[in-house]
């Protein structure tokens, strides 16, 4: 039977986003995945907060009885994966990441909250505010911005894990670093990996942030060469 491996999205993304990949995997995983709280038009019922999407994580796990699976986070999804990892030690396999942000001070996340600017988007960058009314839809995609942004807050006013959490971490787990990544940075991608018991840490030559400007194949790449060790 395949090792089951469970794709988590970023912050305003949804699974659908994984379309491209997800055939490319199930020759090797059983491959599941879902949309966080307040993404993917799936009500929030409350303020998000890191709490809710690794409940989230959690619930799904218990639902389809999935027993340590492998798991792919990227960007937001890493976090949620590794902050599982600190609270439930035996509840996953092996974690790997891509544009995850470890680095959480109040001033990084207001430069990030800076980018969360409903009415900015629609002025300057059009077709990514369509992108996100039709991504979320029924849900309101300003309402999720900001949402997203009044977690980032809490993230950087002491919500981050930190260097003892993360220290505690005892699964086999891949930072991966895109060097083309605009909102992550080396140091706190390396660093975060030391940190961790069996952590490292892999830069990918060439790779931006944006999932959508990453091929599937080298995605997968990545994933099946990190997982399958």
């Amino acid at each position: 039977m395949k090792q089951s491996l469970v794709l988590l999205h970023g912050a305003l993304g949804s699974a659908q986003q994984f379309d491209p990949l997800v055939p490319l995997l199930t020759g090797h995983f059983q491959v599941h995945r879902f949309n966080f709280a307040g993404h993917g038009g799936v009500h929030a019922g409350q303020d998000l907060s890191m709490s809710l999407f690794v409940s989230d994580l959690s619930t799904f796990l218990s639902k389809n009885k999935l027993h340590k699976p492998h798991v792919f986070g990227y960007s937001m999804g890493g976090y949620v994966a590794l902050s599982l990892a600190s609270q439930e030690p035996e509840s996953l396999g092996a974690i790997c990441t891509l544009g995850t942000k470890f680095l959480w001070t109040p001033e990084e996340a207001d430069k990030e909250k800076g980018k969360l600017q409903p009415d900015i988007i629609e002025q300057k960058v059009p077709a990514f505010a369509r992108m996100l009314e039709q991504r979320h839809a029924p849900l309101d995609w300003k309402q999720l911005l900001h949402q997203t942004a009044g977690m980032m807050q809490q993230l950087g006013n002491g919500g981050a894990l930190s260097p003892a959490e993360l220290s505690t971490i005892s699964n086999r787990v891949t930072i991966g670093w895109g060097n083309q990544d605009k909102m992550v940075g080396k140091e706190e991608s390396e660093s975060t990996a030391k940190l961790l018991k069996n952590g490292q840490f892999r830069e990918l030559e060439g790779l931006p942030h944006p999932i959508e400007q990453i091929p599937a194949e080298i995605l997968a790449h990545y994933i099946l060469e990190t997982l399958n060790q």
